[in-house]
């Protein structure tokens, strides 16, 4: 009988040594001997004071969900961490949430999107988180990875019955609902956006959905509105906070807003600037969504 090379046998009992002690922590998060536990929350980011409300609101929210663990946020925009660092209010990025967890006596960590959908900036989110992994690999023992806000047509359906629900005060019969989601100039996240456009438009032939970046604009928002013959308009963002884009890009006075190409079309419009993040059922996806992670980045992925 042919034996195996040492090296093999060497390599497969590394293997299944590695396997059983990812298996041994993902099981050991809820043990009552349990390591010490955080969560690093990671959001684009924002400069502008009054959407803070949206990032206390969320923070709050996980506060409550993981009570006694530590609620570290990272911001990804380095320019808007160098502009809050002038103003005396500081927020690190992903590199520095992880440090300061580690510094906290903190050994598993819930890594927590608030990206709407899995794009670009989630991608940048994946490596970076990847690479800190890689560079500290004795930091932590688990590092869990939870997904953004729309990673599913459950998730979906779960927002759009949240935000009709948040707005139905501010509607009369026949007034449309518009949302400006962000989009990527490369489209990373356009089948999603539209998948989620049409859980919304099923749930109310009323909302209309379009994005600051992509193929589905301004220009093809403004007919489809024609068409359904709206004649007046709630305006909000589907982001997780109402800062810049909402403000200006919305609602803004400018006569490229889109409220001031609906105004020009016809189209009366009131502005709701006001944050997913302020959206208890918004908020309930994201916590749902950080307690049901099995994505620890510090093992090797499952083979299907």
């Amino acid at each position: 009988m042919r034996s195996f090379p040492s090296s093999l046998l060497s390599f497969a009992l590394i293997f299944f040594l590695a396997l059983a002690a990812c298996a041994r922590q993902q099981s050991s998060v809820n043990a009552v001997d349990a390591p010490q536990q955080g969560i690093l929350l990671v959001a684009f980011g924002t400069s502008v004071p009054e959407a803070m409300q949206a990032m206390r609101d969320v923070d709050t929210a996980f506060k409550t969900a993981f009570p006694g663990q530590p609620v570290v946020w990272a911001y990804t925009s380095q320019i808007i961490r160098k502009k809050l660092a002038a103003e005396g209010r500081p927020v690190g990025g992903i590199s520095d949430g992880l440090a300061m967890l580690a510094s906290k006596g903190v050994r598993v960590v819930r890594v927590q999107s608030l990206h709407v959908m899995a794009g670009e900036e989630f991608s940048a989110l994946e490596r970076a988180l990847l690479l800190d992994v890689k560079q500290h690999p004795q930091r932590f023992e688990a590092v869990f990875l939870g997904r953004p806000m729309l990673e599913s047509r459950e998730d979906a359906i779960a927002l759009a019955r949240a935000v009709l629900a948040d707005a139905k005060d501010l509607r009369s019969k026949g007034e449309a609902l518009v949302l400006m989601g962000h989009g990527q100039e490369h489209g990373r996240a356009g089948l999603t956006f539209e998948g989620a456009r049409t859980v919304f438009h099923d749930a109310d032939r009323k909302v209309f959905m379009a994005t600051v970046e992509g193929a589905r604009g301004i220009d093809e928002l403004l007919a489809e509105l024609k068409a359904a013959k709206v004649k007046k308009a709630v305006l909000e963002p589907l982001m997780l906070v109402a800062g810049d884009h909402a403000r200006n890009d919305l609602a803004g006075e400018e006569e490229d807003s889109w409220a001031s190409r609906l105004a020009r079309a016809g189209i009366k419009t009131e502005a709701k600037l006001k944050g997913l993040g302020q959206i208890g059922g918004a908020r309930d996806i994201l916590v749902r969504h950080a307690k049901e992670s099995t994505d620890n980045l510090m093992c090797e992925p499952r083979k299907q």
